[in-house]
């Protein structure tokens, strides 16, 4: 399947700008207030978007942040793990040394005790030694269906590593480049996942980011044969996180494309109108964890499909 309706989300003790991660994540801003406060906001927004996602019957597992490791973006789990239809849990090389804190075996038996069954453990964090990352489904938008992995190279998405991952994950790599304009220069996006979500029938992307025709004319190609309705959004629309959105099951195996309110009140009326003839949408205000984090709904849901026990 492509979707599911079971997500890990973890919420935050700690949350702040973290320093290691914005000298290349260029959607992360300072606010000018204690750290004590940009977390009290942090959960408030976290506990206010669970709440909402459960209203609408997705299956959310909480797992309280860890005061002692100090990880201010552990709020963003799916970048250092994934799991997936086979049993298997991958586990994935991390840019900022200190978001290598967040991987814990403890949420692997947390999982275990909700009644999913974990069969192989894939870890590539030795490559952390080599300079190497490649950071999970921040890096990684996979077409299940197709057996395709889509990537932008960046600092945090590695080629080498990425064709890996695909070979032993039997995927078809979709490889391109993505950039966003800093202080004038084009310069990589740091997560595919900020300007690119994947749906069963449609994809959300921002084409305008892949400045090379032959990569923008090929991700295009390998969408449109998979039948992917395809709704592009401006650069502009990418930075209220418009790309980033994440499709779920909800209750009565309905369908909801999830995303921040920002990013929804970023989008035209023919947009909406687009998603919605696939789905329904939920949407719900993330300001300061956008502002301070540099992510948003997409990155905050760890989306499990492991196989019940």
């Amino acid at each position: 399947m492509q979707i599911t309706n079971t997500i890990l989300m973890i919420r935050p003790v700690a949350f702040r700008m973290n320093e290691q991660t914005a000298v290349n994540n260029y959607f992360q801003e300072e606010i000018k207030v204690e750290n004590s406060i940009i977390n009290k906001k942090a959960q408030k927004e976290f506990d206010g978007f669970v709440k909402v996602l459960r209203e609408h019957g997705v299956n959310i597992i909480v797992v309280d942040d860890r005061l002692e490791t100090d990880t201010p973006d552990s709020i963003f789990p799916n970048n250092w793990v994934s799991f997936h239809e086979s049993g298997t849990v991958v586990v994935y090389p991390m840019f900022a040394e200190n978001r290598r804190r967040e991987r814990r075996e403890d949420i692997f038996d947390i999982l275990e005790k909700e009644g999913f069954k974990i069969d192989n453990i894939v870890d590539y964090t030795a490559a952390e030694e080599d300079g190497i990352f490649l950071e999970g489904t921040g890096s990684i938008l996979k077409d299940r269906v197709q057996q395709k992995a889509y990537c932008a190279l960046s600092e945090r998405a590695n080629e080498e590593l990425f064709i890996e991952f695909c070979e032993d994950f039997d995927c078809f790599p979709v490889i391109f480049t993505a950039n966003q304009t800093v202080d004038g220069k084009r310069l990589p996006i740091y997560h595919t996942n900020v300007m690119m979500a994947m749906a069963e029938t449609f994809a959300v992307i921002c084409l305008d980011t892949i400045d090379d025709k032959k990569e923008r004319k090929s991700v295009t190609i390998h969408l449109k044969m998979a039948d992917k309705e395809i709704i592009p959004i401006t650069e502009e629309q990418m930075h209220h996180f418009a790309g980033n959105m994440l499709q779920v099951i909800g209750a009565d195996n309905r369908r909801y494309m999830v995303m921040s309110s920002a990013a929804y009140h970023s989008l035209r009326k023919d947009q909406i109108e687009a998603i919605e003839k696939h789905c329904a949408i939920i949407h719900s205000s993330l300001e300061t964890i956008e502002t301070c984090g540099g992510g948003s709904a997409r990155c905050m849901m760890a989306e499990v499909f492991l196989p019940r026990a």
